[in-house]
């Protein structure tokens, strides 16, 4: 099902455009973005002013005509904060209605919520839970909390960057009465809601949307060496990184903040207050650091229309996101089904065999299980190198519920599960001989790489393995039917990584 949704906010009008297809995977043909600022006007006068005006009639007429171009099936549109308050709000709605042919349902904050929790718990891991969920936009702010399975309580403020900009702010940079009113505001909109947090007890914060989004990209570029990832989903920046921007941002004027990394620079006047806000709360509660999400109300607006139609099952756990995630992938991929669950289940097999000297952890058998499902996804686009075609698949698939980092992991892992040594410089998770990390992320690929192995022919010769592990010494005793001559072929091959991360020798037998 082929989708528009039209995200008409506070600070900017948002279009998302995309495929909806089973488990909630969307296939996104195009984004598009005008930012209006109509939240500022309403901040100050109550009114959207006749220029704003114009220009979202003429921002609908386009975003509409470029969704009628590819052909969607349906062009769902919300409206938020500066919409629904606004004294005139409900005649430009008219107008744009008129405009663009098309029906605008203005939404309340907690309706707002509602749809921006449905996408953040579609991308993004929510554990531990209960997680608190943040939605900073130009009008308000939404609050929710809950988990993978449930949305538990939600709270719309209206803490919006744009509206606290135009009512509160006189100086640039923030002087300390700024900050003093802005930090009242906040303490005035949260007191009422502080009880049941409290209560709920939050494990976790996950922010959404463009100011928090560009808090943590700025933070996260400031890291010595830090290479930016093709997603910035489910990053992680801590309450430290946080402040050391924050000092930063309200130590500059807008001028040398539009220069600063990371930032769009039409923010440039509201990101010092979206940092006093996230800060704030963050030190109200007691969270120590923020997890992104890249998606928000407008993915949240495809997934609630495709769950209208049926075809949608919500992940009842953050494993079950990322098993569904990696699945869609591989199906995308066309991947052979038989020939990766069963190198899955060799791989998952020595890996339980070999915990008295691998030293890994739970989260690493877990990657190493998706890793090998995806291994030969690169087959997709040629034979030849697929393993540097998968790694590419898999760093630019779209994973849900993993980190940036994990995804890298998962990545390396299909990158060198044929054979050869990783080179200084050629892949980011093994960049730093001698690291914990690289270590980490090569045994994990000798153990995929000799999982691989044991199904070289592709046909299931080997049932089972056993693994008996001795000093100095490691046995597979692998079942099959006795053509398994391949399999042990291809072992003496690709065993010698395993010997060098192990410190062990690898022999087989057939039982």
């Amino acid at each position: 099902m082929r989708i528009a949704a039209l995200d008409l906010g506070s600070n900017s009008f948002h279009m998302l455009v995309a495929e909806a297809t089973e488990k909630g995977k969307l296939e996104v043909l195009a984004r598009e973005k005008d930012m209006l600022r109509l939240g500022d006007d309403v901040g100050r006068t109550g009114r959207i002013s006749k220029p704003k005006a114009d220009a979202a009639a003429d921002s609908i007429r386009r975003l509409v005509a470029v969704a009628r171009s590819l052909g969607v099936d349906e062009i769902v549109v919300k409206a938020t904060a500066a919409l629904r308050e606004a004294e005139n709000g409900s005649d430009l709605v008219d107008r744009l209605e008129n405009e663009g042919k098309i029906n605008i349902q203005v939404i309340s904050g907690h309706e707002e919520a509602r749809l921006v929790y449905t996408a953040v718990r579609s991308a993004v891991a929510l554990e531990p839970s209960p997680v608190l969920c943040l939605d900073l936009g130009g009008g308000s702010l939404e609050m929710m909390v809950g988990d993978q399975a449930k949305l538990e309580w939600s709270a719309s403020l209206r803490l919006g960057v744009g509206r606290l900009h135009a009512e509160l702010v006189s100086h640039d940079p923030l002087s300390e009465g700024d900050h003093q009113r802005l930090r009242a505001r906040m303490d005035q909109c949260l007191a009422p809601h502080m009880g049941r947090l409290s209560d709920l007890r939050p494990k976790k914060l996950v922010g959404s949307s463009g100011t928090l989004l560009a808090l943590a990209r700025m933070a996260a570029l400031a890291r010595p060496g830090f290479l930016p990832p093709p997603s910035w989903n489910q990053l992680c920046v801590s309450r430290g990184e946080l402040e050391v921007l924050h000092r930063s941002l309200v130590g500059s004027t807008s001028a040398e903040r539009a220069r600063m990394a990371g930032l769009d620079a039409r923010r440039a006047d509201l990101i010092p207050v979206g940092s006093v806000l996230l800060l704030h709360l963050m030190d109200r509660l007691g969270l120590l650091e923020m997890t992104m999400s890249e998606w928000s109300l407008r993915e949240g607006i495809i997934l609630d229309t495709v769950s209208s139609e049926d075809r949608y099952d919500w992940a009842s756990d953050p494993a079950t996101l990322r098993r569904d995630s990696v699945g869609a992938l591989a199906e995308r991929c066309r991947y052979q089904a038989d020939h990766a669950e069963r190198v899955r289940s060799f791989s998952l097999d020595l890996f339980d065999g070999l915990m008295a000297i691998h030293g890994l952890g739970t989260r690493d058998r877990e990657l190493l299980s998706h890793a090998a499902v995806l291994h030969d996804i690169g087959e997709h686009v040629s034979i030849d190198g697929h393993e540097r075609h998968g790694a590419y698949l898999v760093v630019n698939g779209g994973l849900r519920g993993f980190s940036p980092q994990e995804v890298l992991t998962i990545a390396a892992m299909v990158r060198w599960h044929r054979r050869g040594s990783p080179a200084k410089g050629s892949f980011e998770p093994l960049d730093n001989p001698g690291d914990a990390e690289r270590q980490r992320v090569l045994k994990l690929v000798a153990i995929l790489r000799v999982a691989d192995a044991l199904d070289r022919s592709h046909e299931g010769a080997v049932q089972a393995v056993d693994v008996q592990v001795s000093k100095g010494r490691v046995e597979l005793v692998l079942h099959s039917d006795g053509g398994a001559e391949l399999e042990t072929w291809a072992l003496r091959r690709k065993k010698s990584l395993f010997e060098e991360m192990f410190q062990v020798s690898l022999a087989a037998r057939e039982a």
